[in-house]
């Protein structure tokens, strides 16, 4: 298959033409990078094969046109049936699988990859389509380091933010899912204070000056716990877990009171409390980690 060549532009396949996919085939092409491109369903390829794709007429064929092949379909079983599909091209072949997936599917990708003589990268696309391939684009890669050594400059046309958290091949989709964690409580935590101040005729737009303090101190306090988890050390000064617990407290009172939905607040006053009963109500708000950490029949019985 052909190799990479540093003196000219890198070709690349890539492999599944979703709304994503297709993202990812026009940053390449406007990179500058012949591309070739390859979909279950022939159509969604024709505005692509204007701009000057190759239309690859089966996934085997996509894998041998290019220097690197870029997998990026529904779930793992798609890929793991690509890979099956292009078993006779991946011999020597670069393969860097950007499908959503929760971690422990990438050791398997990798290892079916690599059963037919490919190197493996896994990687996870972090932000929404229309970023793809702008200065905003971010994508984290794990896996084969040789990978990410020798293409970076061909996958930071994707974006700049181009990260390889480690040989780990399932660091990329952890990172992922731990942001996204943070995203979507941080929407919820929002959207249930809305709830709460919207009980009083307050409308989301007047409590959002209110929203954006309490992130200022968010960040530092993020800050914080980062450093306490990492040196498992949660004196809680003139902050405990009592204090905090009293005050988690009064928001859940406060929902059901109002008939807002408590079970957001009182999940983290639960934690809390079960911290506070083991003896840690002096500790820091960081305590909590030791809870979380447990699997959850073991949480609950202790």
């Amino acid at each position: 298959m052909p190799s990479a060549d540093t003196s000219s532009p890198t070709s690349v396949s890539v492999i599944g033409l979703g709304a994503m996919g297709q993202a990812l085939a026009r940053a390449f092409l406007d990179a500058g990078h012949p591309t070739t491109v390859w979909n279950r369903s022939p159509g969604r390829a024709t505005e692509l094969e204007a701009a000057g794709a190759v239309v690859a007429s089966n996934p085997a064929e996509a894998v041998a046109g290019s220097a690197l092949a870029i997998l990026c379909v529904l779930d793992p079983p798609a890929v793991h049936e690509v890979l099956d599909a292009a078993t006779d091209a991946l011999d020597d072949a670069t393969v860097v699988n950007l499908t959503s997936s929760v971690p422990d599917e990438a050791p398997r990708l990798a290892e079916h990859a690599g059963r037919a003589g490919a190197r493996y990268l896994d990687g996870k696309i972090m932000v929404p389509t229309p970023l793809v391939g702008t200065d905003a684009g971010q994508v984290l890669y794990s896996g084969d380091r040789s990978v990410f050594d020798e293409h970076e400059d061909v996958l930071r046309a994707l974006g700049p933010e181009a990260d390889f958290l480690g040989e780990d091949v399932t660091l990329a989709a952890l990172y992922d899912l731990a942001m996204l964690d943070v995203f979507f409580n941080g929407m919820t935590a929002f959207l249930h204070a809305a709830a709460l101040v919207g009980t009083a005729g307050v409308d989301a737009r007047g409590f959002l000056p209110y929203a954006d303090r309490v992130m200022d101190v968010l960040r530092h306090t993020i800050a914080g716990l980062a450093e306490a988890v990492d040196t498992d050390d949660h004196d809680g000064g003139e902050s405990n877990l009592v204090m905090e617990l009293a005050a988690l407290e009064h928001i859940v009172k406060a929902s059901t009171d109002r008939g807002i939905d408590p079970t957001l607040p009182r999940l983290a006053a639960d934690l809390a409390r079960a911290e506070v009963a083991e003896g840690h109500g002096h500790d820091d708000y960081s305590r909590l980690i030791h809870r979380l950490r447990r699997p959850p029949r073991l949480a609950a019985a202790g």
